[in-house]
C-alpha cells in the first residue's frame, strides 16, 4: 500500500484491529474513521474505504456501512499529515449546567470554539476529552458559534447522541437565545422566514446569505426590553441553520451588537470603548439561554437555563432603565 508523505520522526505503523463497543455501534464507518484517525486527511480516509483496505469482519464494506457491536474493524496503516499539529490539548472543564450518565450540558464562554479546525487547534470537545481521559464516549450534540456563549449539549452515550439528533431533526427541541440588536425594534413578536444559503469565501471563511434557493429557515423574535438605541430580543429557533439568527437579523435591518461577520462594523468599533452613557462591549451579544428537550433515557421533558453572560449583563445595566 502506498502511504502519504511521512514526517521523518514518524515510525512505520501496523494495521490495527479494533472491536466495536456498544457505545461506538450505530455510527457510519466513515464517521468512525474520521474520528479515530486524527490528523489524517479526509480524502485519504475515503480513499482507503473505496480501495477496500478497511475491512469489517474480514469483508469489504462501503462508506455507508453502520457499525454493529462486536464488529472487528481492520484499520490499515495510515500516517498523520506532515503538518499535523501535535501540540498537547490543555485539559479544561467548563461550568456544568447538567450532567448524568447520558448527558453533559455546559455553559460555553464566548470566544471559545466548540471544536478544532479552521485555524483553531482545539475547542471545547477536545479540552473536555483531555480533562476526562477515562470517558468512553463524548460527542457534541450540536454546535455554537465561537463568539456565542451559553448552553452546549454533549452526549456521553451513542444512544443519547442518536436520540437527540432525531429530536432536533424532527423539530422536537426548543432552543432560545438572548441577543441585543441596534435600532428601533417595533414588534412584540416577529416571525422571520428567509431561506439561507451556506457558502465558503475565497479565503476559506464559512458564510451564509439569504438566497431564494437556500434552505427554508424560520426564527421567531420576541421583544423583551427596549432601550434608546438597542433592543433585547429572545430568538426562538424553528430551524437550526448555520448563523441563522445572525443573518435573519442582519437581513431584517437589525445588526447584532458586536457581530463581526454580519453586523455594523462602525458600531462594533464604537462599542469597544465606554462612553458617558454606556459601558463597553467587546464580544458578540448572542447567548444560548434556554433549551427544552426530552431526556433520551427517562423520556421526561427537561428545560435547562444558562444565565446571561456577565459581560453582556454589565452592558445592559450600563444602558440604564429600559424605555418599555
Amino acid at each position: 500500500m502506498q502511504n502519504d508523505v511521512v514526517p521523518p520522526s514518524t515510525q512505520v505503523l501496523q494495521a490495527q484491529f479494533v472491536t466495536i463497543t456498544e457505545e461506538e455501534a450505530g455510527q457510519r464507518i466513515d464517521n468512525y474513521l474520521l474520528r479515530v484517525c486524527k490528523g489524517v486527511p479526509k480524502s485519504h480516509v475515503y480513499r482507503i474505504l473505496r480501495s477496500g483496505e478497511v475491512r469489517v469482519n474480514k469483508g469489504r464494506i462501503d462508506q455507508l456501512y453502520r457499525l454493529v457491536q462486536g464488529d472487528i474493524v481492520r484499520i490499515p496503516p495510515v500516517r498523520l499529515a506532515e503538518k499535523a499539529d501535535n501540540t498537547p490539548v490543555p485539559a479544561a472543564e467548563f461550568h456544568i449546567i447538567f450532567e448524568d450518565s447520558h448527558l453533559l450540558v455546559i455553559d460555553k464562554p464566548s470566544g471559545t470554539a466548540v471544536h478544532g479546525g479552521s485555524g483553531v487547534s482545539f475547542g471545547v470537545i477536545e479540552q473536555l476529552r483531555a480533562s476526562r481521559p477515562d470517558a468512553k464516549f463524548l460527542e457534541l450534540v450540536h454546535r455554537l458559534d465561537r463568539d456565542t456563549s451559553g448552553l452546549l449539549l454533549l452526549a456521553k452515550k451513542r444512544s443519547a447522541l442518536t436520540n437527540l439528533h432525531e429530536q432536533m431533526r424532527d423539530g422536537l427541541t426548543d432552543k432560545r437565545y438572548l441577543t441585543l440588536v441596534a435600532g428601533d425594534w417595533k414588534n412584540a413578536r416577529q416571525h422571520v422566514k428567509l431561506p439561507l444559503h451556506k457558502y465558503t469565501t475565497a479565503d476559506g471563511e464559512r458564510r451564509v446569505a439569504v438566497q431564494a434557493d437556500g434552505l427554508p429557515s424560520h426564527t421567531v423574535f420576541s421583544l423583551l426590553k427596549k432601550y434608546n438605541d438597542f433592543a433585547l430580543l429572545e430568538a426562538e429557533l424553528k430551524t437550526g441553520r448555520t448563523h441563522q439568527i445572525r443573518v435573519h437579523l442582519s437581513s431584517s435591518g437589525f445588526a447584532i451588537a458586536g457581530d463581526d461577520k454580519y453586523g455594523d462594523f462602525a458600531l462594533n468599533r464604537a462599542l469597544l470603548k465606554a462612553t458617558a452613557t454606556r459601558g463597553a462591549l467587546k464580544r458578540m451579544f448572542l447567548h444560548a439561554h434556554q433549551i427544552t428537550f426530552t431526556h433520551p433515557e427517562t423520556g421526561k421533558n427537561l428545560t435547562l437555563n444558562a444565565p446571561l453572560a456577565a459581560e453582556c449583563e454589565r452592558f445592559l445595566v450600563s444602558l440604564g432603565k429600559p424605555i418599555n
